[in-house]
């Protein structure tokens, strides 16, 4: 079986070698940068099947490489940001981050978000090939989105979030109800994280994401999918 690829981003050498050393112990072939740029080359070089990006990195930062892995490819990226920048891990979220880890963190915690995202990328829903919906089209099978313009660029979790709603479709799912069917937390999550992803899916998938036809709010609940 062919070892799963994580790019590990971060500055701290103290950090990256434990968080390496527990990536390696859980059977992951694991690559390590320092900072942004030699992050970029080792991305481009490694082909990683997901990326552990800190936030704060000398040269270019993590928000920059964030915007650029996303130019390139979904490939699912955990954001390690500092305790208490909230704005941050938000601005983290909109520029396509998957999910991030707060410091200091408990590295076992990191490698089971790791084993999470890394199992709901590779998962392949079996209730149906492709849901449609007017103009849209979703497809389980080959975790792709469609309008009439084409294929629409979504992350994992953005496909993950919608697609569940889809399967689930006139269903009301709170924040939290989200947070555990979609994100699949094995430790507390954030509810703003789920926030973020309805903002960035309406952006890309409604027409007017002001007034959306699919993704709608129900006010002190939560979301769901209007067919």
């Amino acid at each position: 079986m062919t070892q799963e690829r994580i790019l590990v981003v971060e500055d701290e050498p103290t950090v990256a070698e434990v968080v390496d050393r527990y990536l390696r112990r859980d059977g992951y072939n694991v690559c390590v940068a320092h900072d942004g740029l030699d992050g970029m080359e080792a991305y481009d070089r490694f082909q990683p099947d997901l990326v552990v990006l800190d936030l704060m990195l000398p040269g270019l930062d993590g928000m920059e490489v964030c915007r650029r892995i996303r130019s390139l490819a979904t490939t699912p990226i955990i954001m390690l940001t500092a305790r208490g920048d909230e704005v941050d891990k938000l601005v983290g979220l909109e520029v396509g981050a998957d999910d991030y880890v707060t410091k200091p963190f408990s590295p076992r915690e990191l490698a089971a978000r790791v084993k999470v995202v890394l199992r709901r990328t590779a998962s392949i829903p079996q209730d149906g090939d492709t849901l449609r919906f007017d103009h849209l089209r979703i497809s389980g099978r080959t975790r792709t989105v469609e309008d009439e313009r084409g294929a629409i660029s979504l992350t994992a979790r953005e496909f993950d979030l919608v697609f569940f709603l889809a399967r689930h479709a006139g269903q009301v799912f709170s924040r939290d109800q989200l947070l555990d069917s979609v994100w699949d937390f094995e430790f507390p999550g954030d509810a703003g994280t789920v926030t973020v992803h309805m903002r960035r899916l309406r952006s890309k998938i409604e027409a007017d994401p002001s007034r959306p036809r699919h993704l709608k709010t129900v006010w002190g609940v939560g979301y769901k999918f209007e067919p």
